[in-house]
């Protein structure tokens, strides 16, 4: 009977063992300058089943997340956020179990895709909220499937939504206050609401880029995400400290380069935004099912009326200007907005002229995949930038910690 009880006990000893494992993460900050809420983002796929986790440093908690990006029921990537002074490397301890559930955290960022409900009358109070939706190829009208046109997400500095059609235009909503603002708005603004300093869309996009949208390329101009064969949007992660979406291009027929070539086999392409806390900036993650390398792209922001343009001509192109976000001129005032795009030079084919719609690139990929980042600001801003030399000030920095990032080491 003891030799059963101390088996017992030996095996309760190594489930609990197995349970669990921990790994120390260092990260470093390179730069002269403090950094707030850097990303530190660790793959899980050698540490088997992680089903929740534990973060500390200097003996406290530190808020982290798991995120599923497949898709399949199992977490794939850990992240949290790291804040570092200058030159700081700091040490983190990150214990992994194969039981429980992700610790709640405060949210930090937001994510909704809704469907209209026809008994609801107020624009910010729709409630049929889904996770994905997907068209055909030849739905009449996709872009007014969704409540707000497509998906929406934001961090305290920010808002986008990404239109659910064949421009995919990204969208901007303006903040006052540096907070969460999207689940009371919903991209639709009440008057009660902008006299408790809600913001608002701030932007007049129509056929542009906007901000940074993806696109195709003739040889002389961009060209609209269509035919496909379908269109999905679909949340990854709704936080707590990113967002994580999906735009997915299914059987596209994308223009090839080659003059009178057979005509192209279609593409499937994967658009993954993906937006942390305390950032104004969003990351954008463009794959493709082949190899595209022959192929040419577009990207870029729209050239906002009488707008002030600066280009570093190494990827960092920006621009500051003013207009009506809406044809109506009357219900809307003018809006003030400083916009950029950050490209690694590897994936730039090309800086195109300033046109009345555009600052625009031709991109292309290696192999099936390039990234980029974009970045915004409105003018309404309290704790933002309000000028155009501002504006430009700030990229200039910004780039240079796109140019170093933080260092991080696992054991």
């Amino acid at each position: 009977m003891k030799r059963n009880i101390s088996l017992a006990i030996m095996a309760a000893v190594c489930t609990a063992t197995m349970a669990q494992q921990t790994i120390t993460v260092s990260v470093s900050n390179p730069m002269k300058t403090a950094r707030k809420d850097q990303p530190v983002v660790i793959p899980l796929a050698q540490y088997g089943d992680v089903r929740s986790a534990l973060v500390t440093t200097a003996g406290g908690e530190t808020p982290c997340q798991l995120d599923d990006l497949d898709q399949d029921e199992r977490y794939d990537e850990l992240c949290f956020l790291a804040d570092l002074n200058a030159g700081e490397s700091r040490q983190y301890s990150v214990t992994l179990y194969n039981e429980g559930e992700p610790r709640p955290y405060p949210a930090r960022v937001y994510t909704e895709m809704l469907m209209r409900n026809d008994k609801v009358k107020e624009k910010n109070r729709h409630n049929n909220y889904i996770e994905s939706i997907t068209a055909r190829g030849d739905c009449a009208n996709s872009y007014n499937l969704q409540h707000h046109h497509g998906v929406d997400f934001e961090s305290e500095l920010n808002g986008i939504r990404i239109y659910f059609d064949k421009r995919q235009t990204i969208d901007l909503y303006g903040k006052f206050k540096k907070r969460l603002e999207l689940k009371e708005t919903q991209f639709y603004t009440s008057a009660e609401q902008k006299t408790q300093g809600y913001g608002d869309d701030v932007l007049w996009v129509g056929n542009t880029f906007g901000l940074g949208a993806f696109r195709g390329w003739d040889g002389h101009e961009p060209t609209m995400i269509d035919p496909v064969r379908s269109r999905t949007q679909r949340i990854i992660s709704y936080g707590p400290l990113r967002t994580i979406v999906e735009v997915i291009d299914r059987g596209w027929t994308a223009p090839h380069p080659t003059p009178n070539a057979q005509r192209p086999t279609p593409i499937t392409m994967t658009l993954r935004y993906t937006q942390y806390a305390g950032h104004r900036d969003t990351d954008v993650d463009v794959s493709f099912d082949r190899d595209v390398s022959d192929y040419r792209f577009s990207t870029g922001i729209i050239n906002v009326k009488g707008s002030q343009e600066f280009t570093d001509k190494k990827g960092l192109r920006a621009c500051w200007g003013t207009d009506y976000p809406s044809t109506d001129t009357v219900k809307w005032k003018r809006e003030t907005v400083g916009l950029a795009i950050c490209i690694p030079q590897r994936h730039i084919a090309s800086e195109e002229p300033a046109n009345k719609d555009n600052y625009a690139y031709v991109v292309k990929t290696e192999g099936s995949h390039m990234s980029y980042k974009i970045s915004y600001t409105s003018a309404n801003e309290e704790f933002g930038y309000h000028s155009a030399r501002e504006w430009f000030d700030y990229l200039k920095a910004w780039k240079r910690e796109l140019e170093q990032p933080i260092k991080v080491e696992t054991r």
